[in-house]
């Protein structure tokens, strides 16, 4: 088989490799947005603008480096093949080869550029904050979220629903709260992260978004959800003993129901004046049932 048989046969099986495994992925994924799901390939369905632009780049670099281990693996078997000692009982003397050792050195190059550009492009626009239509601030404690809306001067704390209530009210175990962040959808929000102790991570895997909460410091990211639904994530850094219990639960509404949920929350999560939070109970269920 020659060197043009075998280059031909590789890159066949990369298109259908390609096109087996996308349809798949994304009939596997599609079902269910905001959370991970059973033999689930490839990321989560893309929320906000940040995301389809990481799922974009994640394809694009499965595609490279699918057509380099398939084009090594090509030349490994080739030269197994065309040079083992049974075919050659002579060893050939050649230790050099300008043409190849240019070959291998150039074209590496041209693949990291190829990766670099749209990669320095998405670091940009991940981290670039646009004019932001509202905040919220993300304060990560041992071992919950606090949350506040500084526009509208509210606050509560987040945590973890049990096992038995989560699975109750038809929500994912380990990924359900008591207080879901609510937002508009179609709106940029600005998200500051910060931390009371010690060092956590606030993430959500549809958002694109994983921001480390550093004590002291005063981090910031955004997002724009793009449809309704309830999104979820977890605390991303091992923060302690409790670190598996820290998730993260947003609500993206249309902004007439996140209205609605506003004139609720701004009573039951009013701050007083000495700064601290009054109890709050789940205002949500009866945003949505306005």
């Amino acid at each position: 088989m020659s060197l043009r048989n075998i280059l031909a046969a590789t890159m066949a099986s990369i298109m259908a490799i390609v096109a087996l495994v996308v349809p798949v992925a994304g009939a596997l994924a599609a079902p269910i947005k905001g959370q991970p799901v059973p033999w689930q390939i490839g990321l989560q369905p893309a929320a906000t603008p940040v995301m389809a632009e990481m799922n974009a780049f994640h394809n694009m670099l499965l595609v490279i480096i699918t057509a380099i281990a398939l084009f090594v693996l090509a030349l490994m078997i080739y030269v197994m093949v065309r040079f083992n000692a049974k075919r050659n009982p002579v060893p050939t003397t050649n230790t050099h080869n300008t043409m190849l050792e240019v070959l291998w050195t150039v074209i590496p190059i041209i693949i990291l550029v190829v990766i670099a550009v749209p990669s320095f492009r998405l670091l940009y626009y991940q981290d670039t904050v646009p004019e932001a239509d509202m905040t919220i601030k993300a304060i990560g404690q041992s071992w919950q979220w606090e949350y506040e809306y500084p526009d509208e001067g509210l606050s509560f704390t987040s945590f973890m629903l049990d096992r038995e209530d989560a699975i109750a009210a038809g929500e994912p175990a380990l990924l359900a709260v008591d207080e879901k962040v609510v937002v508009p959808v179609g709106k940029i929000i600005r998200l500051q992260i910060t931390s009371d102790d010690v060092i956590h991570s606030w993430a959500v895997p549809a958002f694109g978004v994983k921001m480390d909460a550093v004590p002291g410091r005063l981090n910031e990211t955004w997002f724009l959800v793009e449809e309704p639904g309830i999104y979820y994530g977890q605390c991303s850094e091992l923060c302690g003993q409790n670190h598996a219990f820290m998730p993260i639960a947003v609500e993206a509404m249309l902004p007439e129901d996140y209205e609605a949920w506003l004139v609720i929350a701004r009573e039951q999560y009013a701050r007083r004046d000495d700064d601290s939070a009054i109890d709050a109970v789940q205002v949500t269920a009866a945003a949505e049932a306005r």
